[in-house]
């Protein structure tokens, strides 16, 4: 959520914030401690923010050669990084443009190839795509996700945005007033949540009341329960058991998906997803039953 620390945290990596203890380390080297501040020059880190922060006076190629120093990118070498840069990032044919000629995106895509150039040791990104539009943000999502496998750079990526969690990373920190509630594989957020705070932040999903959690199971559970939208089904004649009966009170239709808002008699709401079938299309007022799997059911 956003000021749980999570820039915070970037920022003392990248040598910006000094922390009052700890230790940070970059693979078996400590860059800080209690007698040690590598400064920020040294840490070998690439720095990406949500607005790239261009220099407006200077055009593509000198912003990306400003990443090497001022007055770099004179020499072969060096311009054989900053031609590569440019490459990786799509941007070759903008060279001669200045910032304000460029599309957010575009602007983006220059700040990243300037942290790339330094070919840095670990590139820290923090919620780059955040003002971007949304189809924009899907396309470069998937760039930046090209580009990091393409490198094998080990990225840290800061986001308030959980599809972009879940889809970019290999890990990911929850994160919760300071603390990490949990770090795991993106499955293992979305379907294992260690705690509760990560099961009711993370993705979509229903909180169970007590009165739905007795009719699934049986019995008076002390535990909160709680159910993924796409983990309850419509009924079919062969389940029995575990089923509620309700009536839908409201559609939504996102394309490929339509979810459907189910008031049960008890009173209990439901948010439920499942694929746009064309043959089984639910109106509003419309009497149905929903099957949950007590398995499907998270609980704390």
């Amino acid at each position: 959520a956003s000021g749980c620390g999570k820039t915070t945290l970037l920022r003392a990596i990248a040598g910006f914030e000094q922390p009052t203890n700890g230790e940070i380390w970059l693979k078996e080297r400590l860059i800080f401690g209690e007698n040690c501040n590598l400064p920020t020059q040294q840490r070998h880190l690439g720095y990406v923010v949500q607005e790239g922060v261009l220099f407006p006076h200077l055009n593509v190629y000198r912003n990306i050669a400003y990443g090497l120093g001022n007055g770099k990118g004179k020499t072969i070498e060096e311009r054989s990084r900053i031609e590569q840069a440019m490459k990786l990032t799509g941007i070759s044919e903008l060279a001669e443009r200045f910032p304000h000629q460029l599309s957010g995106g575009q602007q983006q895509r220059v700040a990243l190839a300037r942290a790339l150039v330094l070919e840095p040791k670990i590139l820290c990104l923090d919620e780059p795509l955040s003002n971007l539009d949304a189809k924009l943000r899907v396309d470069l999502r998937l760039e930046l996700k090209r580009l990091q496998r393409d490198l094998g750079i080990t990225t840290l990526y800061v986001t308030h945005d959980q599809e972009e969690a879940l889809t970019l990373s290999d890990r990911i920190a929850v994160f919760n007033n300071g603390f990490i509630e949990q770090v795991g594989t993106p499955q293992e957020i979305y379907n294992q949540s260690a705690t509760e705070f990560v099961c009711d932040f993370i993705g979509d999903i229903n909180k169970l009341t007590e009165e739905t959690m007795k009719e699934l199971t049986g019995k008076e559970e002390e535990k909160v329960g709680y159910i993924r939208l796409e983990r309850i089904k419509f009924k079919s004649t062969s389940e029995e058991d575990y089923t509620i009966k309700g009536t839908v009170i409201d559609t939504e239709f996102k394309g490929v998906l339509v979810q459907y808002t189910v008031k049960a008699e008890s009173g209990q709401i439901l948010r439920v997803i499942q694929k746009n079938d064309y043959l089984e299309i639910f109106e509003l007022g419309q009497e149905l039953t929903l099957f949950i799997h007590p398995n499907d059911i998270l609980q704390y």
